[in-house]
């Protein structure tokens, strides 16, 4: 069942769930920031609708940077801001930033430790009708590599509005991940959020496996539980909301309730989500995973709910990979 204790949208599974783009949660965060705090600045490259600028820039325009189709010099323009005492907010659509301007980033940016906050927008195959250029599905994987680079994945426009102002505290320089198309909203107003946390969404007395999930996926991984429940078969749904530092304590006792683990992304399966889980398991607690996201491909073309079903991420699938890994314990 849904964890009572997190006050979770009660309609997650009607069909008219409330859908909104986890951008506007940035949008709306980004906003409360430069409320909060004057040193709280923004940059874009070309593209302030898309990623959900216009708010900030509208009420702070002398706060607010555009600097056109050139992501390396905004990554460079943010770390010398930040450098400065400002909280540097730089917005692309994510194959652009941090894809084309890894190297501009890891230089200035983050091997000076700075606070750049990297915004990548229109993330993973939820970017469908874009196609494989526009469909950042590596982008985990090359920030959480970075040396004391945060990776936060939000799972809805509400989560991702409160991560958007909790990395803004922070020091050290971050990398905030959204989807461009409306996703269903699980969370609430009341529902907490502490970065870094690992917290289970669907509970059981029993559960025989562990999903873990990060971003709007963990909508997918909520209806396999359901489904699961339905078979008798108890599983336990985690959100995994930031990638690094990864809440090992809490996957400790995850991994201690069930002993077998689905891990679900959209996003390559090599370095992202499961790669990060592996990475610990491998070293503290071995047991069977298997592994929802693209399985070293592009996708094509399509509606986003289509290329999930599709390339074998959506609830059956899901469903499907913890009956495996149950098989495997």
């Amino acid at each position: 069942m849904l964890n009572p204790d997190l006050h979770l949208n009660s309609q997650i599974f009607d069909r008219e769930v409330t859908r909104k783009p986890t951008r506007n949660g940035f949008g709306e965060g980004l906003v409360d920031l430069g409320d909060q705090d004057p040193n709280v600045v923004a940059l874009c490259g070309d593209l302030t609708e898309s990623t959900r600028n216009q708010q900030f820039a509208s009420k702070y325009p002398e706060r607010f940077f555009e600097l056109g189709v050139a992501e390396q010099n905004m990554a460079a323009v943010a770390a010398g801001l930040a450098v400065t005492g400002k909280v540097a907010f730089i917005s692309s659509y994510a194959t652009f930033s941090p894809g084309k301007n890894w190297e501009t980033l890891r230089t200035t940016a983050v091997y000076n430790d700075v606070p750049v906050k990297i915004a990548g927008h229109h993330s993973g195959i939820a970017t469908g009708q874009d196609g494989a250029t526009h469909q950042a599905t590596e982008d985990i994987a090359i920030t959480r590599v970075l040396p004391g680079l945060d990776v936060v994945v939000p799972c809805d426009s509400v989560e991702a509005r409160k991560a958007t102002v909790s990395i803004g505290k922070t020091n050290g320089p971050s990398y905030i991940r959204f989807t461009r198309d409306p996703t269903p909203v699980m969370t609430t107003e009341r529902t907490p959020f502490d970065l870094g946390a690992i917290k289970s969404y669907w509970v059981h007395d029993s559960p025989k496996a562990t999903i873990l999930a990060c971003g709007y996926m963990l909508y997918y991984a909520l209806l396999a539980a359901q489904q699961l429940d339905c078979e008798n078969v108890g599983v336990l749904v985690a959100n995994v909301s930031t990638i690094k530092p990864l809440d090992t304590e809490s996957l400790a006792q995850l991994a201690k309730a069930t002993n077998a683990f689905v891990t679900v992304e959209d996003h390559q399966v090599a370095g992202g989500l499961g790669g990060a889980v592996a990475e610990w398991a491998a070293k503290t607690h071995p047991l069977p995973i298997e592994f929802i996201g693209l399985q070293d491909m592009f996708a094509e073309t399509g509606k986003p709910e289509e290329l999930v079903e599709k390339y074998g991420m959506g609830a059956n699938s899901i469903t499907e990979a913890v009956k495996r890994v149950i098989g495997r314990k």
